[in-house]
C-alpha cells in the first residue's frame, strides 16, 4: 500500500504552509467558515501563490452558498472544497468535481445516511461529532465505524483529534486514503508547530 496521503487543515499564515509541503505534505485545508483558524480569501490567495506546483488546496466551508463557493475556488485558487455542513447530496453534486463531504461521527447511527453519497463526492471526510461543533474537535472518535464506512467505497479521509502520538495507530488500524491533521500539531489555534508536523510527517514515512 502507497503512503497515506497527508493534509494539514487551518492553516492560516505562509510560513506553516512552506514548511508543511518541504515536509511531504499533500496537501493544505483553508478555512472560511467561522472558526480560530478562518482565513481572510485574499490572504489564503496569497499563500496559494506561493505554493509550489502539485500540492492540493482545499477550502473549508460550512452551509454556505454555490456562489459563494465557486467563486473563492476561482479567486483562491481552490484544487478541491471541504463541506462540513448539512449540504445534501444534490448539494455537492452541484460542486463536483471539487466535493469531499465531511461528517462528524458519533455512533452507527452516524453510517445511515453515508452511501446516499455514493455519487456527489470524491471522498469523505470522518471527523468526530460534537454537539457545538461542525469541525476541529481535537477528539477522536471509534475508529472501527471509519472501517465500516470504507465498505461504502468511497476513498476515506479520517479526521479527528490525529497527532504524532496517535497517527500510526489510526493509520494501521482504519487504512485510510488520508489524513487531516489539525490541532493536534499546533502551538495555538492557526499556528502549526514545525516540530509536530515533522514528527508526524517521520512516524507515517516510516
Amino acid at each position: 500500500m502507497d503512503r497515506v496521503k497527508v493534509k494539514f487543515c487551518g492553516i492560516t499564515e505562509g510560513e506553516d504552509a512552506l514548511g508543511a509541503v518541504n515536509l511531504g505534505a499533500d496537501a493544505l485545508g483553508f478555512i472560511f467558515a467561522p472558526s480560530p483558524r478562518r482565513i481572510l480569501p485574499e490572504k489564503a490567495r496569497r499563500i496559494i501563490n506561493a505554493l509550489p506546483p502539485l500540492v492540493k488546496t482545499v477550502g473549508v466551508f460550512v452551509n454556505e452558498k454555490v456562489a459563494v463557493i465557486r467563486e473563492l475556488i476561482n479567486y483562491c485558487g481552490l484544487d478541491l472544497v471541504q463541506l462540513h455542513g448539512d449540504e445534501s447530496p444534490e448539494f455537492c453534486r452541484k460542486l463536483l468535481p471539487y466535493t469531499i463531504k465531511a461528517f462528524r461521527i458519533k455512533d452507527d447511527s452516524s453510517l445511515q445516511t453515508i452511501g446516499d453519497y455514493h455519487a456527489s463526492v470524491r471522498a469523505l471526510l470522518l471527523d468526530t461529532y460534537c454537539k457545538d461543533k461542525a469541525g476541529g474537535t481535537g477528539k477522536i472518535f471509534d475508529w472501527r465505524l471509519a472501517v465500516k464506512i470504507k465498505e461504502t467505497g468511497i476513498p476515506v479521509i479520517l479526521s479527528g483529534g490525529l497527532g504524532p502520538s496517535n497517527i500510526a495507530a489510526a493509520i494501521r488500524i482504519v487504512r485510510p486514503y488520508a489524513v487531516d491533521v489539525n490541532s493536534g500539531v499546533e502551538e495555538r489555534p492557526g499556528k502549526k508547530s514545525y516540530r509536530m508536523m515533522k514528527e508526524l510527517m517521520e512516524t507515517i514515512q516510516c
